[in-house]
């Protein structure tokens, strides 16, 4: 069997960033420290932090007082933000800069007396966050279906932003129906993407190319491995998205003789090495390194982590 990985695939600048700030909190303060919903999407992730004194939390009213509170890296909604503020907690945020500069454009257009239209999914945390740090008015679409049925206050004073995790073929569609029907919306720039999503995205299509399995590891609520295994079967791919090795069905890989292995943003190296232990099991296997992008993004640690980094 041949495997091939795709490159760049696992942990992006803002997933790392995350995870550093919970585990240099517990450093620095000691356990516990409470995070506002599942720092990312990945139960090892979460699992290994709860093993050092984190504590998941969904809502802040089970954070008791004065206690060390993180935002998780999807971002939180202005009431949040000032519920927290309120209660004087000492908050440490770990929301992605590229999801902050997400809320910022919003603001702006916002302060401009633009409503808004958010291309994300509905219900995942990032939107929610995101939703709620805009003011004024904040539409959702999640399709071009989507934008037909918009009704808004003036079509010319439009904008529009996205949901980090989704791609420019993500969003391509949508973004050409709020053309189409609303001409005078403004929105960011095509770089405005996230880098990583992006780059997953472009490396599992190449990788489609090659294989007759492909396998994503990833979490089943992480909006963007998800995505990395749709693509694989819109191209026809047989394609699976996995927690971990112990989630393969041996069945999915008879008869394939080359398999392709990528992982989720937020899904940790030590998956995808376990995956692969599991498939040399099975057989003789030769790997492969798929040439890709090597990327080198670094995100600042907030300045209360910075000295205990160092």
């Amino acid at each position: 069997m041949r495997i091939i990985l795709a490159q760049p695939r696992g942990f992006c600048a803002g997933v790392v960033r995350a995870i550093d700030i919970v585990e240099l909190a517990l450093k620095k303060y000691g356990p516990p420290v409470y995070v506002r919903h599942e720092i990312v999407h990945n139960k090892r992730v979460v699992e290994d932090l709860k093993a050092k004194g984190a504590v998941f939390v969904e809502e802040l009213d089970e954070v008791p007082d004065d206690a060390i509170t993180v935002f998780s890296a999807h971002g939180v909604s202005q009431k949040v933000a000032d519920n927290a503020e309120m209660r004087r907690l000492p908050v440490i945020d770990a929301t992605c800069p590229l999801v902050a500069k997400v809320h910022k454009e919003g603001q702006r257009y916002s302060a401009e007396d633009y409503d808004i239209v958010l291309i994300g999914h509905e219900g995942h945390p990032e939107v929610e966050g995101t939703m709620g740090r805009i003011p004024g008015t904040v539409y959702l679409a999640s399709s071009a279906e989507d934008v037909d049925r918009l009704e808004v206050k003036d079509p010319n004073k439009l904008a529009y932003v996205t949901q980090t995790t989704l791609s420019v073929d993500d969003t391509r569609d949508v973004i050409d129906a709020l053309k189409q029907r609303f001409p005078k919306i403004v929105g960011p720039d095509v770089k405005d993407i996230c880098y990583a999503t992006q780059n997953r995205q472009s490396a599992v299509r190449k990788l489609a190319e090659e294989v007759d399995v492909l396998l994503v590891v990833g979490a089943q609520n992480s909006s963007n491995s998800n995505r990395l295994r749709e693509i694989g079967a819109e191209l026809n791919v047989p394609s699976y998205l996995i927690d971990d090795a112990q989630a393969l069905d041996t069945e999915w890989l008879k008869d394939a003789e080359t398999v392709g292995i990528t992982a989720g943003a937020s899904a940790p190296e030590a998956l995808v090495q376990e995956l692969i232990s599991r498939l040399s099991e099975l057989d003789d296997v030769e790997f492969v390194d798929f040439d890709g992008i090597q990327e080198n993004v670094t995100f600042k640690l907030p300045a209360e982590l910075q000295g205990v980094a160092a």
